[in-house]
């Protein structure tokens, strides 16, 4: 069974940083694509960030490019989203994804396995 499990979300003053985190079982690392979509109080989800351990490949929304980094940690078989500079509109419930869809293609696609999500809150 495929399980994500996310943490690292929490309360955090604009320009401030945090790191979630993404520990993935029940299949290989690397199998799958891996990475975050985040969904806001009555905005529609976003592709945040994904990574393809395999080869390396990324993919970062225009909104946190440049803010935001996605690492993946193989030994620990984890994947981290290091979020810095935060902003108000960073608000939201952050979901850890996977799925057989290049990174490229994700946020048109979806991912087939979700995590429950955690909550990142960033007041203005």
């Amino acid at each position: 069974e495929v399980q994500l499990v996310e943490s690292g979300g929490g309360l955090v003053q604009a320009g401030g940083s945090l790191r979630l985190s993404c520990v993935a079982s029940g299949f290989t690392f690397g199998e799958y694509t891996i990475g975050w979509f985040r969904q806001a109080p009555g905005k529609e989800r976003e592709a945040v960030s994904c990574i393809e351990d395999t080869n390396g490949r990324t993919y970062y929304a225009d909104s946190v490019k440049g803010r935001f980094t996605i690492s993946s940690d193989n030994a620990k078989n984890t994947v981290y989203l290091q979020m810095n500079s935060l902003k108000p509109e960073d608000t939201a419930v952050y979901y850890c994804v996977a799925g057989d869809v290049y990174c490229s293609e994700y946020r048109y696609y979806g991912m087939e396995y979700w995590g429950k999500g955690t909550s990142v809150t960033v007041p203005s």
